[in-house]
C-alpha cells in the first residue's frame, strides 16, 4: 500500500480517471446507438455479409444501374414468371439468340411475319398442297394436262374435217392441225375449239379446186386440263 501511494499523483489520478470514463462512454455508445449513427465509414470491408441481411432487405432502390451483372445471376435464376411483359425488345437479343428449339409449337403466327418473310427458298418441297391455296386461286389454276390427237381416214376425198375430244372432266385450252400424205394441193380451212363448246378441238382441210392428188388426211391435236 506504501508503494501504490509513492507512486500516486494528481496527474496520474487524473490520467487514470480519464481512460476510466473513455471506456465507459465507448462501452455505453456500443449499447445505446441510435437509428443512422452507424455510416459507411463505420463498416469494414465485406463486413456485411449475407446472413447479416434480412429477408427482401436489398430492394431495387438499393441496387445502381447495371449494378447486376450475368456472372451475378445463377443458372436458370431469370426465368418467364419474372420477366414483365415487353422487357426482352429486340435491343435485348443478340444476334442469332433465338434457335427453333426456344420457340414453341405455333409460336409463329401471320402477326409475327413480316410482309414477304416467306419465300420461295424457306419452303420445302411440296410444302404447299391444294388445302393451302385460295379456292379462287386454284380454280385458275391448270391441272392434269393432256395431250392428245385424233387423225383422220385417209383417202382421196376432197375435203376433211376431225375433232380430238378431251376426256370427261376436262376443257381444251390449245390444239392444232396437221396435214398428212398431202402435196401443196391441200390446204388447211380450219383449226379452232369445237363447236359444241370447249370439250375439244377441230382440224378441217381441202383440196385446191381442181387439183387431183393422192390419198391423204388430217391430223387434230388437242391440250386439255381440269380448271
Amino acid at each position: 500500500m506504501k508503494l501504490l501511494k509513492r507512486h500516486l499523483s494528481v496527474a496520474n489520478v487524473l490520467s487514470l480517471t480519464a481512460i476510466f470514463i473513455a471506456l465507459a462512454g465507448s462501452a455505453y455508445a456500443a449499447t445505446k446507438l441510435g437509428p443512422g449513427q452507424v455510416k459507411s465509414v463505420n463498416l469494414a470491408n465485406l463486413s456485411v455479409t449475407n446472413p447479416k441481411l434480412g429477408s427482401q432487405s436489398v430492394t431495387s432502390g438499393k441496387i445502381k444501374n447495371n449494378g447486376i451483372n450475368a456472372a451475378d445471376l445463377s443458372k436458370e435464376s431469370v426465368i418467364n414468371s419474372k420477366l414483365k411483359k415487353n422487357v426482352v425488345t429486340n435491343a435485348k437479343l443478340g444476334l442469332e439468340s433465338v434457335w427453333n428449339r426456344n420457340l414453341a409449337k405455333k409460336a409463329v403466327t401471320e402477326t409475327k411475319l413480316a410482309a414477304e418473310a416467306v419465300t420461295n427458298g424457306k419452303l420445302k418441297g411440296e410444302a404447299v398442297s391444294a388445302a393451302k391455296i385460295a379456292t379462287s386461286t386454284w380454280n385458275q389454276l391448270l391441272k392434269n394436262v393432256t395431250y392428245l390427237s385424233e387423225t383422220s381416214v385417209s383417202d382421196g376425198t376432197d375435203t376433211k374435217s376431225v375433232t380430238a375430244f378431251c376426256p370427261p372432266g376436262k376443257e381444251v385450252l390449245g390444239g392444232g392441225v396437221r396435214l398428212n400424205g398431202a402435196s401443196a394441193k391441200v390446204i388447211p380451212v380450219e383449226s379452232s375449239p369445237n363447236a359444241t363448246g370447249h370439250l375439244g378441238w377441230t382440224a378441217s382441210a381441202r383440196e385446191i379446186e381442181g387439183g387431183t392428188v393422192e390419198a391423204w388426211s388430217v391430223t387434230a391435236f388437242a391440250i386439255c386440263a381440269e380448271l
